[in-house]
Order: C-alpha cells, then structure tokens, then sequence
C-alpha cells in the first residue's frame, strides 16, 4: 500500500471536522467540545476555540443526525437518508415532536454562527466575546457557549431516547 494516505489524516467528506479516528458517535464530539470550552477556552480565552467548540457541537448534531435517520430506516420509517445536512435536519424533524424544534433551531443558530464572518472582542481576557458580521449581529459570549455545550448533551441524549422507543 505504498503512497496510500494512513486513515488518520483522511478527512471525512460529510463532516469536515471529523478525521477517521473512530470518532463515529456524537459523545466522542461532545467529550472533545466539553474539553474545549470548560479547559482550552478558561485559559486561553480566544474566539478560534469557541470557534472550534461551536464546530464540535454541529458535528454532535449532525451525527445524532445520522443516527436517528439510520434506525428510522431500518424501522422502515423512511426509504432513504437524504444526502446534504440541510435536508437531513428537515427529515429529522418529523421524529423530534415539538420538543426537538427548540434543539434543531440551536443547531441553526450554531451554522449561522460558524458561517459568518466575526469580531473578536476582549480575547485573552476575562469577558472575551465573538460577534458575527451579519445584517443581525449575533453576540456569543462564554456564558452563552456553556448553554449551547449543555444543550447538544440534551439533544444527543433525547435522540438516543427517541431511538429506544
């Protein structure tokens, strides 16, 4: 297997973050994410690793994501998983209820978020904050990373639930 690329440094084509180092389950994403915001974030303060968490935590989405289409499937729920996010997160929402559209408008938020250009303000210090450069800026602060951490646990512990039922 001369010139074959070792699998740790192939790239998965559906999520960019994810390199074939058995991160396959949201959990994984959710470990490295919590790391990031309450040990990297405390004490570098910068808005590349709440960049980098926020990315953690749409990778936790978007496996849940993927799970729970993949058992709708083989319950026979649905004939085929869609192929791009954006019509994964529609077909999700069916399964959810109503108590998933509060977790998939998150989910937006973050994409949003991870999308847009940002200002950095007061990085390397206490109250460091990212605001987005869109027609509606959107401030996120640590505070608000922290609620955005314990709400993907929520979704990826409610979408193993929904799986059990």
């Amino acid at each position: 297997m001369a010139g074959a690329v070792p699998p740790i440094y192939r790239i998965s084509e559906e999520h960019p973050m994810l390199e074939t180092m058995g991160i396959d389950t949201p959990e994984d994403e959710l470990k490295r994410a919590d790391h990031l915001v309450y040990v990297s974030l405390k004490y570098t303060r910068t808005c590349d690793i709440m960049k980098n968490g926020m990315k953690r935590m749409i990778a936790a989405f978007e496996l849940s994501f993927d799970q729970l289409l993949e058992y709708e499937k083989e319950k026979k729920r649905i004939d085929e998983i869609p192929g791009s996010m954006k019509e994964k997160s529609a077909a999700v929402r069916p399964f959810l209820g109503n108590h998933g559209k509060k977790f998939l408008t998150l989910y937006n938020l973050l994409k949003k978020i991870d999308k847009a250009e940002y200002d950095a303000s007061e990085e390397f210090r206490k109250n460091v904050m990212l605001k987005t450069k869109t027609t509606k800026p959107i401030s996120v602060k640590m505070e608000n990373l922290y609620n955005f951490l314990e709400a993907t646990k929520e979704f990826v512990v409610f979408t193993r639930q929904k799986m059990k039922e």
